[in-house]
């Protein structure tokens, strides 16, 4: 990535950048970062809605965190009485122990499916709930049944996800091997795979979560690669968690595909890409 026009992105006042010209995403701004994940989950409701009333299934790919949008789409599918029979949810990660073996599946930090299950299938009427066999978690016994399943049924319609602080989606992160090259076209063929997370993500993860404990942070994951993320209609990205966010998002907006910000995929396959984000992730990280 050339330097030069990193710290020009880095320098745009945060109030240019909603309708910023040379965008290559839409970026929503909510004053109240509360607003963000309650939009998301009207947006799946609204999504799942039309979709029944065409006869048409519903197909996402969603993430185990960020997670408020989920309460607000379980508000609304039981108080509305949305029927999610013919909703498919890819699941896009999970954590794996230091042997690439996946943690019990609990209601925990360590167990992405056990987070989903809890608090997310968990909130939502049985008699509307969506099948279990739509729920697709990665295996690590049969690592290429997501894709197949995904070719199946035609792609994705809707991805939601975060946005890590160097690009990563799911556990796509910047290859940082010096023995082999990745380019952006095999970057964006994928697959689901496992990795071993990079050390920045570890570092990040400690302390977001577990006051800089990065012995308590596992150090692998099975993870969904592009290939399938990258037939999405839509990506929508939630960032509001301030300011190590801000480089990201700008990366995002303004760059050409590259490996060293995995999300930068996004723009080049996915029709429409949407940065939900606060005022405090979207500040300039750099000011003259």
């Amino acid at each position: 990535m050339d330097p030069k026009k990193l710290y020009e992105w880095c320098r745009i006042p945060a109030d240019q950048l909603e309708n910023h010209p040379d965008s290559k995403i839409k970026l929503k701004i909510f004053e109240n970062k509360a607003d963000a994940p309650v939009e998301v989950g009207n947006m799946m409701a609204d999504e799942v809605i039309a979709n029944n009333k065409a006869g048409k299934p519903t197909k996402w790919v969603l993430p185990a965190g960020p997670m408020g949008q989920y309460v607000t789409f379980a508000e609304r599918v039981n108080k509305e009485r949305i029927s999610l029979k013919n909703v498919y949810v890819f699941h896009m990660d999970d954590f794996l122990d230091w042997q690439g073996r996946p943690y019990p599946v609990q209601n925990d930090y360590y167990s992405l499916e056990g987070n989903m299950l809890a608090d997310f299938y968990g909130k939502i009427d049985p008699e509307l709930n969506i099948p279990e066999d739509h729920r697709f978690f990665p295996r690590i016994n049969d690592i290429d049944f997501i894709d197949k399943k995904v070719e199946e049924l035609g792609g994705i319609d809707t991805l939601i996800g975060g946005l890590g602080y160097k690009g990563l989606v799911a556990f796509c992160e910047a290859p940082t091997s010096p023995y082999a090259t990745i380019s952006v076209e095999d970057y964006a063929n994928s697959k689901t795979r496992i990795v071993h997370l990079n050390e920045d993500t570890i570092i990040s993860l400690s302390e977001r979560d577990m006051g800089g404990l990065t012995h308590n942070i596992p150090p692998m994951a099975i993870t969904m690669g592009f290939k399938s993320m990258l037939t999405a209609k839509r990506a929508i990205f939630l960032v509001t968690t301030g300011s190590w966010k801000r480089t990201s998002i700008r990366v995002l907006m303004f760059s050409e595909p590259t490996v060293e910000y995995p999300a930068t995929l996004f723009p080049k396959y996915v029709p429409e890409v949407m940065v939900f984000a606060d005022p405090n992730s979207v500040e300039p990280p750099l000011e003259d």
